[in-house]
């Protein structure tokens, strides 16, 4: 049985961010359709606004069904060119804002690029240097910062430290470091003395054997280094240490990036970070 291919687009006068956060939120409870995503940010005059009109006609003739369309676009001139074509829009502000404006008695800004704008700057720049932190103290390179960390994450090599460690500073302004366990540290059965320190920062990261060594193969293919026995070993010592020494962890095998982090958050008890340090 063939699956079903739509045409999807992202509209936004600005970054396009929430456009595609709130539409692909949307599509996953869909099965069985192969959408073809379309972002088009900056999307700010009716001239280019008539430009996607005609891409969108041609898409729905092409394919003989009607694109979809999730618009996060506040000028009604530009929205106007886009309801005129041959698609279905779903509109993000005008779906909440007349309520909302009818509850608090008060009309919206109606302003461009708020959403993701720099008008809390305080809050901009806390990220900004919580990645610099991040970036500075990534893969244990140094660990004369650490006591400025928010948390720290450890884990065994390629358990998706550093991505998530990236993901928790430019979200939520956490100052996250992390440190790698290695095989000089499965030698001594015991936590690297340069951690003894900050243990109630600490938290850990595990996966599956199967999905290390996967991740391990595209790094460095049919090495000892991403045999399974290897992944096994390390992981079931790795686990094995974060039970004797009671460091809160988490099994990322199945979970996004975005979960792992809020479920540190929620774990850890770290609140996003609305001001500078």
């Amino acid at each position: 049985m063939s699956r079903q291919q739509r045409s999807v687009f992202y509209l936004s006068d600005r970054t396009g961010i929430t456009a595609e956060m709130l539409g692909h939120s949307l599509l996953t409870q869909f099965d069985g359709i192969d959408w073809v995503k379309n972002s088009v940010p900056f999307l700010d005059t009716v001239e280019k606004a008539q430009e996607v009109a005609q891409n969108i006609n041609q898409l729905a003739e092409q394919e003989g069904v009607r694109p979809l369309v999730f618009s996060t676009l506040v000028q009604p001139e530009i929205l106007e060119v886009i309801k005129q074509s041959n698609c279905v829009v779903y509109d993000f502000f005008s779906t909440f804002l007349g309520s909302m404006e009818t509850e608090l008695g008060q009309p919206s800004a109606h302003v461009v690029g708020r959403s993701h704008g720099m008008q809390n700057t305080p809050s901009y720049f806390s990220r900004i240097n919580a990645v610099n932190f991040t970036l500075t103290n990534d893969d244990g390179v140094s660990t004369k910062q650490f006591g400025d960390a928010d948390i720290i994450l450890i884990g065994v090599s390629r358990s998706g430290k550093t991505p998530t460690c990236l993901y928790l500073a430019l979200q939520y302004g956490i100052a996250a470091a992390n440190y790698p366990l290695t095989e000089e540290d499965m030698e001594q059965l015991s936590l690297p003395k340069v951690l003894d320190a900050y243990r109630n920062k600490l938290f850990g990261l595990t996966l599956s054997p199967e999905q290390l060594q996967r991740i391990r193969q595209e790094r460095r293919p049919n090495s000892p280094y991403a045999s399974l026995e290897r992944c096994r070993q390390e992981l079931q010592w790795q686990d094995a240490l974060y039970r004797a020494c009671q460091i809160p962890y988490i099994d990322t095998t199945n979970i996004s990036i975005e979960e792992i982090s809020t479920t540190i958050l929620k774990r850890s008890g770290l609140k996003r970070q609305l001001y500078g340090r």
